[in-house]
């Protein structure tokens, strides 16, 4: 399964965000990350979650509005400046980089980032050559891997796992 995003818009009032993780917890879909901003009375909430088909199903039942991306995992060094190094290489293609997530799992002792672009498939192959993505990290990446990388938090709840 390919890794991906959910991202929906909410009001921005209380209790808007509570009523999306409420949807999430009754059945049992697992957060593995989340992103929340605001403008202009309007919120932007970003998941990765362990079902994002059911997910996505439940939401728009719900009412919600929803988007979903691909994304695609990157393995970066551990030290200052390796991401910088991964977008200066999108950059220099023209590839506009829509998200980013970073992500629980890793490659081994190397974190890895997932993110969407406008060009998914031309990012692929530029990160592949420039030695960042490899086939490996997007095998070992899955929504339900994410979750399987902290074994400590049940599964039966919606936890932060970021």
């Amino acid at each position: 399964m390919a890794l991906r995003e959910i991202s929906l818009s909410l009001p921005n009032r209380p209790g808007a965000l509570a009523g999306v993780a409420r949807t999430l917890a009754k059945e049992r879909i697992n957060l593995a990350a989340i992103s929340v901003d605001s403008a202009s009375g309007k919120g932007r909430v970003r998941l990765i979650v362990n079902d994002p088909d059911r997910a996505t199903g439940l939401l728009s039942a719900a009412g919600y509005d929803t988007e979903v991306r691909e994304m695609l995992a990157v393995r970066l060094e551990d030290r200052a400046g390796s991401f910088l190094k991964v977008l200066e290489s999108l950059a220099r293609q023209k590839i506009n980089v829509q998200s980013v997530a970073i992500l629980v799992a890793r490659d081994g002792n190397q974190p890895l980032v997932a993110l969407s672009t406008n060009d998914l498939a031309r990012a692929r192959q530029i990160l592949q050559q420039a030695g960042f993505h490899s086939r490996v990290a997007e095998r070992l990446v899955s929504n339900d891997d994410l979750l399987a990388s902290a074994p400590t938090i049940p599964s039966e709840s919606v936890g932060l796992l970021l």
